[in-house]
């Protein structure tokens, strides 16, 4: 008779769970050793918690199912916790497994006893539980991998007490099927054709599942037909395009430039997105974005079948047959010289091989990225989507394993890469095809234009040491040798480019650090609050000349 863990094992399986991103401890030893009895479960061992949460994100956006996570304890859940965040915030299917103390040892509150419900009502507030017993165990297990199938996806924590997993008399379950999402009723959908036939600007903005294939090419037929404007939210969960899709210009990062996008809209349409409103609050500025002229409309909520709804609002208006506007094949030259982010930028547009999939955690040295890339050969792009920095990396891992077929191209700051470093050793250690490329341009260089844009008063040499990492300067391509990545260092861009052709073929991870200057930086750096703050006062064509120089 199999003990709990073998059961759950199997049930997990049964319902296509078929990866385990782990950082197991004692208390999961049992599930760690029914491993090796079910072949159809991988195990891929993170070094630190934040790379197996993250993994597990990355491949669910790429397999369109759930990884289970392994993690030890409310500490070992706390030290996942940020990638969890951006998993929630993308929407995206993952199942942890939390080990927990036997249930009869938990009143001696021992040193590693922590309230783990709580901490992971953080991360997954639609399902959490504690499975009480062996018996009942995998009914938890299928319950949750349902929960975290649902629409929208979910991030589900099932705690696994150690006796439970121990015990004797599990029981396999079968999967549950969780409902099929229903499209937007008729009357919605009657009500924004109506808005559409008004005549008045109008803009779809684009978020979650709405950035896949299907609903692009339904909503691009929609602007072909009815002048519309596609938008797509800041940080897609995923996103496809490149030659041969629709263009979709993505809302921006910076509030003023977003404001600029929509000023002259009188109707925005959600689908599968939320209303913009600005990362952060700033000193006399407004948190919520829409123009107070602006209407909005929701077509298709989270829970709601998104391509269905555009497909009816095409029919209602008669644009189902609507011819629409494709990106055409194109790709930047080569750069040359000396390196800076926007020659990176250059070059990946030139290099990126058909079918990459592009991890974006580049900060501000991505701001080219976009226009670089938007004609290259069709491509998936993964972008932080809950804004915890460290996603990349572990991203690109999951991403890799979902789809061992397709290059993996992750574009990181330094910053963020040394959140999840250790993802380096996962990638040597599964031998995965992931060419990272970090820019290091020494600095937090986000947060030194946050530094301006807020308008802190007094920044000495104490507030500006806080945001620089010149001292020392951090050597990425020797941390990638170390564990186990091939990795270089170049400054040109003609290194950059031999770099790249070399880890395009010959297989495996490589590490290619880009030594650059800040993307913005001194008299730019100092230009951009005032600049920023010119706009509301400027002609809308030169505000909108001023965002594609800034932010294309």
């Amino acid at each position: 008779m199999p003990n709990g863990a073998q059961a759950l094992m199997k049930t997990l399986v049964d319902a296509g769970v078929e990866v385990c991103f782990s950082n197991p401890g004692t208390s999961e030893m049992h599930f760690v050793a029914a491993l090796d009895d079910e072949p159809k479960m991988r195990a891929v061992l993170a070094l630190f918690e934040g790379v197996a949460t993250g993994a597990a994100d990355g491949y669910a956006r790429m397999a369109d199912k759930p990884a289970a996570t392994l993690l030890h304890l409310g500490c070992g859940l706390g030290n996942g916790l940020a990638n969890l965040h951006n998993a929630r915030k993308g929407k995206v299917p993952v199942v942890n497994i939390v080990g927990d103390h036997a249930t009869y040892h938990v009143k001696y509150d021992a040193q590693l006893q922590s309230d783990i419900e709580t901490v992971a009502r953080n991360v997954s507030p639609g399902f959490v539980r504690t499975a009480q017993s062996t018996e009942t165990l995998c009914q938890d297990a299928a319950e949750a991998i349902a929960a975290a199938q649902s629409v929208p996806h979910q991030v589900a924590t099932l705690i696994l007490p150690a006796d439970v997993s121990w015990g004797k008399g599990g029981k396999p379950c079968a999967p549950l099927s969780p409902p099929k999402p229903e499209p937007a009723d008729d009357a919605t959908v009657e009500a924004i054709a109506a808005a559409i036939r008004s005549g008045k600007k109008t803009a779809l903005l684009l978020g979650g599942r709405a950035l896949r294939e299907p609903s692009i090419m339904a909503a691009a037929r929609l602007a072909a037909h009815s002048g519309v404007t596609l938008l797509a939210e800041t940080f897609p969960t995923r996103m496809e395009r490149g030659a041969g899709l629709p263009p979709i210009e993505r809302l921006a990062y910076l509030a003023e430039l977003a404001n600029v996008q929509l000023a002259d809209k009188s109707h925005l349409i959600l689908v599968d997105a939320k209303a913009p409103v600005s990362f952060f609050a700033y000193p006399g500025k407004k948190s919520y974005l829409v123009p107070d002229s602006c209407q909005v409309h929701t077509l298709a909520a989270p829970d709601q079948d998104v391509t269905g709804s555009l497909d009816k609002l095409n029919e209602i208006l008669g644009a189902s047959q609507a011819e629409p506007h494709l990106q055409p094949s194109k790709r930047p030259g080569l750069p040359k010289g000396k390196l800076t982010a926007e020659k990176v930028c250059k070059a990946v547009g030139h290099l990126m091989p058909e079918n990459t999939i592009l991890v974006d955690e580049a900060i501000t040295s991505g701001l080219m990225l976009a226009s670089m890339t938007e004609g290259a050969p069709r491509h998936d792009v993964l972008t932080l989507t809950g804004g915890a920095i460290g996603q990349g990396l572990p991203n690109a891992i999951g991403a890799a394993i979902a789809e061992p077929e397709r290059p993996v191209l992750a574009l990181i700051g330094e910053g963020t890469a040394m959140y999840t470093i250790q993802s380096l050793w996962t990638m040597a250690r599964e031998q995965l095809n992931v060419t990272t490329i970090i820019f290091n341009n020494a600095c937090y260089s986000v947060l030194n234009i946050e530094l301006e844009r807020v308008g802190a008063e007094h920044v000495g040499e104490k507030a500006k040491s806080q945001l620089d990492l010149r001292d020392p300067v951090i050597n990425f391509a020797q941390l990638a040798q170390s564990m186990g990545v091939h990795g270089v260092r170049v400054h040109t861009a003609e290194e950059l480019t031999k770099a790249m052709e070399y880890a395009q073929d010959m297989p495996g991870p490589h590490l290619i650090e880009v030594i650059i200057p800040e993307s913005l930086s001194g008299v730019k750096r100092a230009l951009l609050p005032w600049v920023l703050r010119s706009l509301p006062s400027l002609p809308l064509p030169v505000t909108r000349a001023l965002k594609r120089k800034l932010a294309p």
